[in-house]
């Protein structure tokens, strides 16, 4: 078995289908088409619609090879027009129509390379987390009150960002700092595939410039990290309400003072794993609560999924979307207007609109480099 032969038997195990030995890329795409099919009578199935848990699968199981099956679609249809050409030259005299069709042949076969090459690099199994929503922790670092001043600027980015993109942002809980931004800010971020994207944000955020505070003029280096985790659903994790502990108490704001005589604040202990979730920001103890069961569902999730993602690393040699989140991932220099993000050494000269939220090129580089290193590790591996 080749190389290529061999990643797409690991590609197609992702999706539940096996294959034993083929030779050409056609076959390995019908197996998938007739999984896709199978898949799409399963899911209408009475058993299946009644176990949720398993229609959820079968149903993302399905869209995930959508892609695939819209490729495999082009695929057929440009080897139908190979076929076709190649019988003109063989069987026509006219010359005219014979140059006609070599010349067709000459780009269809120039599209059949690219096709198979999109089609390779789909079928390269994906985080399993990418469809889904996110939460996003922002905690200043060194540098005291200038390292909050810059956590809540990143908070402002990811705000425009996410407006941008006609995400909903939720603000879970915040700790403001003494003289502006975050000591720590935890949204939530609901979406189109937010997690895909964001991923790319986790890790140590650097920033050069003058403080508010600096009275002589000199830049100082502060840091933020950032830490984007894929949002748990009840599906996830199962979560019993034995294990878990709930208190309740009044909330307070900066300085300790009352902000109501409610016991409105919740938090919640995982017994099981001493995990402790506090939320106070909404003033109705119900939501609270649901912001505090949505953040430990989370928390729980994320133990299991870093074992995923220490077992992708331990597979690559570097990693772009990386679960080392002591790691410097980028360096935000104001006095020279430039944004340096370190994992593809990509150097930008418009800091301005990048904290303004104009995000999006650098995290399509990084998804860029991260595909490709996946197809890299991926042939090597095998």
């Amino acid at each position: 078995m080749t190389k290529n032969s061999q990643l797409f038997v690991v590609s197609l195990q992702h999706h539940g289908i096996e294959i034993k030995s083929m030779t050409s890329l056609l076959e390995k795409l019908e197996v998938i088409y007739n999984r896709w099919e199978e898949i799409g009578k399963q899911i209408l199935q009475p058993d299946v619609v009644s176990d949720m848990k398993r229609f959820v699968k079968l149903s993302k199981d399905y869209k995930d090879l959508q892609p695939v099956i819209e490729a495999y679609r082009q695929y057929k249809n440009i080897l139908s027009n190979i076929d076709n050409a190649k019988e003109v030259l063989a069987n026509e005299k006219d010359e005219e129509f014979r140059l006609m069709a070599k010349e067709e042949l000459t780009q269809l076969t120039a599209d059949c390379e690219k096709q198979e090459d999109k089609i390779r690099l789909l079928l390269i199994p994906s985080d399993p987390q990418d469809a889904k929503n996110a939460i996003v922790e922002i905690r200043a670092g060194t540098g005291g009150d200038e390292a909050s001043i810059f956590a809540g600027d990143l908070f402002r980015m990811y705000a425009h960002y996410c407006e941008s993109k006609s995400w909903k942002l939720d603000v879970v809980s915040m700790t403001e700092g003494t003289m502006g931004g975050f000591k720590e800010i935890v949204f939530n971020v609901m979406g189109e595939k937010v997690y895909s994207l964001l991923k790319y944000e986790s890790g140590v955020h650097r920033v050069q410039r003058v403080p508010q505070t600096e009275a002589q003029g000199r830049v100082h280096t502060s840091a933020a990290s950032v830490v984007v985790l894929p949002e748990a659903d009840e599906f996830d994790v199962d979560l019993k309400q034995s294990d878990i502990r709930k208190d309740t108490y009044c909330s307070s704001g900066p300085g300790g003072q009352s902000v109501n005589t409610t016991y409105s604040a919740v938090r919640l202990t995982h017994i099981p794993t001493g995990i402790v979730v506090a939320i106070q920001d909404e003033k109705s103890q119900i939501k609270n609560l649901e912001k505090a069961m949505r953040v430990l569902r989370t928390r729980i999730f994320e133990m299991e999924y870093q074992k995923y993602m220490d077992e992708v690393a331990s597979k690559r040699k570097t990693m772009v979307s990386t679960g080392d989140r002591s790691a410097k991932i980028r360096t935000y220099n104001y006095p020279q207007n430039r944004v340096t993000d370190h994992r593809i050494n990509l150097t930008m000269y418009n800091l301005t609109g990048f904290m303004d939220g104009a995000i999006q090129d650098t995290i399509e580089a990084l998804q860029i480099a991260e595909n490709a290193e996946r197809l890299k590790a991926a042939v090597e591996a095998s």
